[in-house]
């Protein structure tokens, strides 16, 4: 990426307006192992400009407030939570008082993912951030309780044009920054990644096109020579021990024999080479159609390590589900279980099943479900993770279906059930409204990407970020 604003530059021209922050010096957390943050960008961090808004003697909250020491706390709060923030380089802009400060901090911000504000006291913060607004860049407003008076007019700047790129947290739980800069990592997330799709089909390029001006997400179309040729570099003891290692973490191997899973080991190793040569993010295939028998083996087993390690495996070359799983990775740090749906009303509920279960429901350094080797149950042939998923979880469903629509609908999983019909992993979702209006409603598509949490809060935001309506169906 090309800084045409040196990060010295950014740094420097509001150091007139700045108090109480130390030395201007940008802030990079070191890389640390946290199931919250996603290690989907390859190593790219996520640029967020931190500004502190307020004026030394201001009479609200109290002339005798210590500015310095109260950007010393919430400092102190981001040391705190160091982890959470462990993919974002902080810019720090400094304490901003008055709409000329905010201004000359402008040109540092064109590169920059987000923008967090940090309201800390009266006077002048409404010029100021209508000016940091102008930047063109989403902007998230954090005021606590008693930080000022200015809190009254924010709903109605939301509503103006200048506050289009606006979102705002007023809320007393520090603990809450860590959700403030969420939607700034989708953006990023989404702008660099790169989704290969293994397929003999033509992509649609109107689509691809609308995603790459959008979003900046590429997919790069590969045939199956490729990840046959890789398949056929990766040593049989790295494959044997890969297929141990399957083997002896399941519940019990139900059908596939140690062959097939050998195979369908060797092909997961060759597709994470792939994706690693490549400099991919994530990989797809036409598994039913072009790819069907094409391949040494099933994708499966190597698409759910893929998700286990925090990258993207989907399948169907189904280019919807991707963007939903990126987007759900930026925000939560956690990855997607595509399904097929089927409603149940007398539970309230909706069942989701896919032969393709992800293990690390809850991020690459969270625990794992615990899993049984299964055949693909439509095809009775290959080797799926049958993923048992943890009972009591709220869960989010959602698909991009199309680059200005996201669909969603929150639930509680109330059952996992374990039949010989549909798919191997299944959950039914008691749907958080009327499972009736639900598939009612129901348009775009099967498709459902499923990702663990209420995330309800951070889709409104990231939706508002990219100009994005969202739809509850239920």
């Amino acid at each position: 990426m090309k800084h045409k604003v040196r990060r010295r530059e950014f740094l420097g021209v509001a150091a007139g307006g700045a108090a109480g922050v130390g030395a201007w010096t940008r802030v990079a957390a070191a890389p640390a192992a946290n199931a919250l943050v996603s290690p989907g960008c390859r190593g790219t961090k996520v640029r967020v400009a931190k500004i502190y808004l307020g004026r030394h003697g201001a009479l609200w909250p109290s002339p005798r407030m210590d500015l310095d020491a109260e950007v010393a706390r919430y400092q102190g709060e981001f040391a705190r939570m160091r982890k959470e923030f462990a993919d974002v380089e902080f810019l720090e802009g400094g304490l901003v008082a008055t709409k000329e400060a905010a201004a000359a901090l402008k040109p540092g911000l064109e590169d920059v993912d987000g923008v967090l504000a940090i309201h800390l006291s009266m006077g002048g913060v409404l010029p100021a951030i209508r000016e940091i607004l102008s930047a063109g860049k989403p902007t998230m407003l954090f005021a606590a309780p008693y930080s000022g008076h200015e809190w009254v007019g924010f709903g109605a700047l939301r509503k103006e044009p200048a506050g289009a790129l606006l979102e705002c947290m007023l809320t007393s739980d520090l603990a809450q920054l860590a959700a403030a800069v969420r939607p700034f990592r989708a953006i990023h997330h989404l702008r660099e990644a790169k989704i290969l799709n293994v397929t003999g089909r033509d992509m649609p390029a109107d689509y691809l096109e609308a995603v790459k001006a959008k979003f900046g997400t590429e997919f790069v179309k590969i045939g199956k020579e490729r990840v046959i040729d890789a398949y056929e570099s990766i040593a049989d003891a790295d494959a044997r021990d890969e297929t141990e290692r399957w083997i002896s973490g399941a519940e019990q191997v139900v059908e596939p024999t140690r062959e097939e899973i050998f195979k369908a080991c060797k092909l997961a190793l060759a597709l994470e080479k792939v994706v690693n040569e490549e400099g991919a993010t994530g990989i797809t295939s036409d598994c039913y159609g072009t790819m069907y028998r094409q391949l040494p083996a099933f994708q499966c087993i190597g698409f759910t390590r893929l998700n286990d390690l925090g990258l993207a495996g989907i399948c169907e070359s189904d280019l919807r589900s991707a963007m939903t799983h990126i987007i759900f990775q930026g925000l939560s740090g956690r990855p997607g279980f595509i399904s097929d749906p089927t409603v149940d009303e007398s539970c309230g509920g909706i069942v989701l099943a896919h032969c393709l279960g992800t293990r690390k429901m809850d991020g690459p350094e969270g625990r794992a479900c615990p899993y049984r080797l299964r055949t693909v149950q439509e095809r009775q042939e290959g080797v799926v993770a049958q993923v048992r998923m943890d009972v009591g979880r709220k869960v989010t469903q959602a698909i991009l279906a199309d680059v200005d629509l996201l669909l969603y609908f929150t639930g509680e999983i109330i059952a996992v059930p374990d039949v010989d019909r549909g798919c191997r992993t299944q959950i039914t979702v008691k749907v958080d409204g009327d499972a009736a209006k639900l598939w009612q409603n129901w348009s775009s598509g099967l498709h459902r990407v499923t990702c663990y949490g209420d995330l309800t809060a951070d889709l409104k935001r990231f939706c508002r970020f990219k100009g994005i309506a969202l739809t509850c169906e239920a």
